[in-house]
């Protein structure tokens, strides 16, 4: 998978679950699941190893030890609202994690930035040679 390509995510890798949200709603917080829970089964998007370990990372604490993407979606009071925001963070997490990093490109300082190197060097040591103790003679 190289460059933007998106995942696909086949929907029997996904669970979406509702469950009773804190937050806006008024009375309706109490009564009415709006609540958004996604768990995705990340060993079923067929990911690249590396993908896998940048995914990991993102993740943090929402992948669980078996594998499982877990994302809570409770910002809005509509069902469909929290589905859409869960789908939607759940793209732009696979999207991070498909990102390669860039490569270092190694480079050597010139021969003028290891010479003003050591000249700062000498001043400062001369600086500190210069701190000893003041002998009354």
């Amino acid at each position: 998978m190289r460059g933007s390509q998106v995942v696909e995510v086949p929907e029997d890798a996904v669970e979406e679950r509702f469950l009773a949200a804190t937050g806006p709603g008024g009375q309706n917080v109490n009564k009415v699941a709006t609540a958004c829970q996604l768990r995705v089964d990340v060993f079923r998007l067929g990911l690249s190893p590396e993908t896998y370990r940048r995914l990991k990372v993102a993740a943090g604490s929402r992948l669980t030890a078996g594998g499982t993407l877990v994302l809570t979606a409770r910002r809005f009071r509509t069902q469909e609202a929290n589905r859409a925001d869960a789908r939607q963070r759940l793209a732009e997490l696979l999207a991070e994690a498909e990102k390669r990093d860039a490569r270092r490109v190694k480079t050597k300082p010139s021969k003028a930035a290891k010479a003003r190197r050591v000249n700062e060097k000498k001043g400062r040591s001369a600086v500190k040679a210069g701190r000893g103790r003041v002998s009354m003679e």
